[in-house]
């Protein structure tokens, strides 16, 4: 097969009683992988094209392990340790990057996520949360809902605790992956496919979501919405917040630029650029009404916050003798209308 593939990745999996998926775990996967590779593969599971999910045997690990030993040294070794499951196998293959058809196939994507081979919003996400099951996710591993109740008398019975850790459509990201150079508090306030940047920390009430995360280094003690990326050396203060295209930012991708800070119980509606600060408390959303203040603290024009999105250099505050919110920046009234005037 000369076809060149979008992502190809070996995973061990569970399967509920009627066989469908629950999740999977792909310990390496790849992006665009050779064609060497994929040519290997496909006859030993029958692959002629498309996005597939191919379920394997152990016997069929040994094979792909035997015909990767020189195309490539870590799948093969991989491949060997498949031989050995106890659990189903699966080889998701991806010709395109396109919505998603199955629940391997979302697992993938996840995992590209999560071990930092695409950025958020790097691949296509489209069909996702149907694929993913509610599922309970337990000291055993995950298990089906309709199937948890026997599970738990099971255990009970034989004198074990079955221990449910939550229940969601989306894993804690540290069972699948732990990315290099990462300080993680609280391993169950970051899902499966989240892209953590190495430098970052994440406090215990930070918090981020799938297709979300930072660049690094920063600080994270706020919530980092789906959708929403932290710039590099950004830091997000005590209970602050994202807003994401999940909770009402629609299409506006939010995004927070390097070198910005966002205080405590602070909250963007707007993407912010390079270096800007949200004082403590303030929440802006598009719509708020923004005192514009040159650098003489002068007023330039009263806008909405969307204006301002991705200008460098602000500084957002609230007036504390009227309450009004105000917007300062270094730059003269005359820059400021240009930047302005670019901007729309």
């Amino acid at each position: 097969m000369s076809q060149s593939l979008f992502s190809l990745a070996f995973g061990v999996g569970t399967q509920n009683r009627q066989g469908a998926w629950l999740e999977v775990f792909y310990a390496q996967p790849v992006l665009k992988p050779s064609a060497e590779l994929a040519a290997a593969v496909a006859p030993i599971l029958g692959y002629e094209g498309g996005n597939q999910a191919i379920a394997f045997t152990t016997a069929q690990a040994a094979q792909l392990a035997d015909a990767l030993k020189g195309v490539d040294a870590a799948q093969a070794a991989l491949l060997t340790r498949l031989a050995e499951s106890h659990k189903p196998l699966v080889a998701t293959l991806l010709a395109e990057d396109t919505a998603l058809t199955s629940t391997p196939e979302a697992y993938l994507k996840l995992h590209l996520l999560s071990h930092r081979l695409v950025k958020p919003h790097g691949v296509s996400l489209a069909g996702i949360f149907p694929l993913l099951p509610n599922v309970a996710w337990t000291s055993q591993g995950a298990i089906d809902l309709a199937e948890l109740a026997e599970q738990q008398l099971e255990a009970r019975l034989k004198g074990e605790l079955l221990e449910v850790f939550s229940v969601d459509k989306f894993p804690k990201m540290t069972d699948y992956v732990v990315p290099a150079g990462v300080r993680i508090a609280d391993t169950a306030r970051v899902r499966l496919g989240a892209y953590i940047g190495e430098g970052t920390t994440i406090m215990h009430e930070g918090f981020v979501n799938f297709n979300a995360g930072t660049e690094g280094p920063g600080m994270i003690e706020g919530r980092v919405s789906a959708g929403v990326f932290v710039g590099k050396g950004s830091d997000l203060g005590g209970g602050c917040s994202t807003m994401g295209t999940l909770s009402g930012g629609g299409n506006i991708v939010i995004k927070v630029g390097e070198g910005c800070l966002i205080g405590a119980n602070a909250g963007i509606g707007i993407p912010l650029g390079d270096r800007n600060t949200v004082e403590a408390g303030l929440y802006i959303t598009a719509g708020t009404k923004v005192n514009l203040l040159d650098e003489n603290n002068q007023l330039v024009k009263v806008v909405k916050a969307r204006d301002l999105a991705g200008q460098t250099d602000l500084l957002f505050r609230r007036n504390s003798l009227n309450g009004a919110v105000e917007c300062k920046t270094h730059k003269s009234a005359i820059e400021l209308n240009e930047a302005l005037h670019a901007h729309n």
